[in-house]
């Protein structure tokens, strides 16, 4: 599995960010082409200290290959410019293979 990673720092207006990202981002989102699951999360919290980051996102897909063509794709590409909407504080977006752990 391949995971999409994208970490929000804090926008201009937080609750234009949530509203946005709820009612039309993610909307686009769940209708990726490849995508096997995906979550989001608006309550990030820090170990120590303030988090640096105001909301984060998840993006699961079979491999590195479909995670590319899901991004390279006119919908994905669609996804990827609906960003400027809501994410004024600007967003890092990282991407790696998942690896399994055992206890």
């Amino acid at each position: 599995m391949h995971r999409l990673l994208v970490l929000y720092a804090k926008p201009a207006d937080p609750d234009h960010f949530r509203d946005y990202y709820v009612t039309n981002h993610l909307p686009l989102v769940a209708s990726w082409p490849g995508l096997l699951a995906w979550r989001y999360s608006f309550d990030v919290a820090a170990t120590q200290g303030e988090a640096p980051y105001f909301a984060v996102f998840e993006a699961d897909f079979a491999d590195a290959a479909a995670m590319t063509a899901a991004r390279a794709s006119a919908h994905g590409r669609r996804v990827a410019a609906d960003v400027a909407h809501y994410a004024t504080g600007g967003a890092v977006v990282i991407h790696y293979p998942v690896q399994d752990g055992t206890g």
